[in-house]
């Protein structure tokens, strides 16, 4: 038992680790954004800036996803356990691809859209192959997340429930992201070809994001044959959703769009904010693959 506490105490020191540099990651990308993509003559201001900027433009964008997915791979095995952390990666990876991929074809089910080249190569030339790693790292939070309000408000249909919520939460970070990954002329990330009424982007878009979403999360459910551990350590999820929420927030007020931000307030960050006020006191983490867990504070000391 002592062993095995120190070990989990060990993985969640490198998680804490990723995390941070997860961290570090969004400030950089959200500063190549904002402040020279935005401004171009801030980059022939000094040749140190002219040199790194080319690596910042290419590489921004994919690391703080790439290192977003580890910190989530790291934290599911350290506290759920290997194989119910490859089963919702593999998941919460092919499956919305397989959407994506889908989606840029054919326009269903989120509407007609495409990818510009600033998130990495493309999967079959369309899907960069980035976002199928986000959808997995914020769906795999988003889930933690909600099965934590769940399990503590103890409803009926847990399941059910921790699914719809899960979902949602996903959806709720899309609606502050999309809007700014879009629509700013200097950054656009992808190109919408269907008009619609939330900021010229389809309310199917969002439809089809919970569906998805939902999918992923039912069928890793199903396999896992189990519920989320009611006692995972709530630090990570809840630190990354938010920290992804505010990322995908800035970017929205930097392109003047105020109300996906006061939307994503209400509808993201106001739900989730519902996981810390329901911990009590320490939480211990769900053994891996179901065995007992011992107790364990809430965040590993750096």
């Amino acid at each position: 038992m002592v062993n095995r506490l120190m070990g989990l105490r060990r993985e969640l020191k490198l998680v804490a680790v990723l995390f941070v540099a997860h961290l570090v990651a969004l400030v950089f990308a959200l500063t190549g954004v904002l402040v020279f993509m935005a401004h171009p003559a801030l980059i022939s201001s000094s040749p140190l800036i002219q040199q790194s900027f080319p690596y910042g433009e290419k590489l921004g964008g994919m690391v703080y996803i790439l290192l977003g997915a580890a910190t989530l791979l790291a934290f599911g095995a350290a506290t759920l356990g290997r194989r119910k952390t490859a089963i919702f990666f593999a998941v919460a990876t092919l499956l919305p691809l397989t959407a994506e991929l889908i989606g840029t074809s054919t326009g269903w089910p989120f509407g007609h859209y495409a990818y510009t080249d600033l998130l990495g190569a493309k999967v079959l030339g369309r899907v960069p192959f980035t976002i199928p790693l986000s959808w997995f790292y914020m769906g795999f939070t988003s889930y933690l997340l909600a099965s934590a309000i769940i399990g503590a408000l103890r409803l009926r249909g847990r399941t059910l429930w921790s699914l719809a919520l899960g979902a949602w939460l996903l959806v709720a970070w899309d609606l502050a992201l999309d809007p700014a990954m879009a629509r700013n002329a200097v950054f656009p990330f992808w190109t919408w070809y269907t008009h619609g009424v939330y900021f010229g982007m389809p309310l199917r878009n969002f439809v089809g994001w919970w569906l998805v979403g939902f999918l992923f999360m039912g069928l890793s459910r199903w396999l896992w044959r189990a519920d989320a551990p009611r006692d995972l350590p709530i630090w990570l999820p809840l630190g990354m959703y938010l920290a992804n929420m505010l990322f995908a927030m800035a970017l929205s007020l930097s392109a003047g769009l105020w109300p996906p931000l006061l939307i994503a307030l209400a509808l993201g960050v106001a739900p989730a904010a519902l996981a810390l006020r329901m911990a009590r006191g320490p939480r211990g983490v769900g053994g891996p693959d179901d065995q007992p867990a011992p107790q364990l504070t809430p965040a590993p000391t750096l």
